[in-house]
């Protein structure tokens, strides 16, 4: 009768599982890092581009600048990461990576690398692991999309 209240039925278990599967087996290759995954994301948006305001790394890691903030202030505190005020705007905290923050990259290097190689033995083929991605990018932007109420 509540078929729809199962848990196997539920989208979003499946999505929550995956996710949390998937970060837990960063965690090896972090460790001897010292980072944590959500650090992770927050240097591969700085390796991209260095010195972003705060709230252009939220956007990008989509997070509001209350939860970036104190992750922000662990890396800083690791010597990962330095921030500043902007120049222009000096309410506005510029975030750079350190040397040691550049450095971090070529030790990362390889981690995506690991990671589909490790999730691939499980599932079976390349080609099933790079076609759920625009699945999820569409979901996800169709998610943004009715968050903007």
């Amino acid at each position: 009768m509540y078929d729809q209240l199962k848990l196997d039925n539920q989208l979003c278990f499946r999505l929550y599982t995956a996710a949390r599967l998937v970060t837990g087996i960063y965690q090896p290759y972090f460790a001897p890092l010292g980072i944590t995954y959500p650090q992770y994301l927050v240097l591969l948006v700085l390796w991209e581009q260095d010195q972003q305001p705060v709230c252009d790394i939220g956007k990008r890691l989509m997070l509001d600048t209350n939860t970036v903030t104190p992750l922000l202030q662990r890396m800083e505190k690791a010597g990962l990461i330095a921030r500043k005020r902007g120049t222009e705007d000096t309410r506005q905290r510029i975030v750079s990576l350190t040397d040691k923050g550049r450095a971090m990259r070529e030790q990362a290097a390889k981690i995506p690398e690991c990671l589909s190689t490790g999730i691939i033995d499980k599932i079976g083929s390349v080609d099933e692991l790079t076609a759920i991605i625009p699945v999820l990018d569409k979901l996800i932007d169709g998610l943004k999309q009715s968050d903007k109420r």
